[in-house]
């Protein structure tokens, strides 16, 4: 059975930073294409971060080098640090896998607010 955990969100202040990550479980890792994305209320599901499994990566246009993905295949685990965060990155952050098949996590909340 096919699991990503989400973890790691909360409530920061404009300015600070949270990290993400995202366990996996049930899939052969090392071969999986992995992603963030988020969805804030009313708007649609987006692209925050990619890593492939040669290690490519590809942010969306709003990270302006801001976030940083990484992944552990040992661990099966992909990260998203996030630095600088903007009130307008509120949003539900869900992991992603993707070969043959997708697979989502059920997200964690990242709130940022004063």
């Amino acid at each position: 059975q096919v699991q990503l955990v989400e973890s790691g969100g909360g409530l920061v202040q404009p300015g600070g930073s949270l990290t993400l990550s995202c366990a996996a479980s049930g899939i052969f890792f090392s071969s999986f294409n992995m992603g963030w994305y988020r969805q804030a209320p009313g708007k649609q599901r987006e692209l925050v971060a990619g890593i492939t499994s040669g290690g490519l990566i590809n942010y969306g246009d709003f990270v302006k080098g801001r976030f940083t993905i990484s992944r552990d295949n040992f661990k099966k685990m992909v990260y998203l640090q996030m630095n600088r965060l903007k009130v307008e990155d509120t949003a539900v952050y869900y992991c992603k896998a993707t070969y043959s098949n997708s697979y989502w996590g059920q997200g964690t909340q990242v709130t940022v607010s004063s």
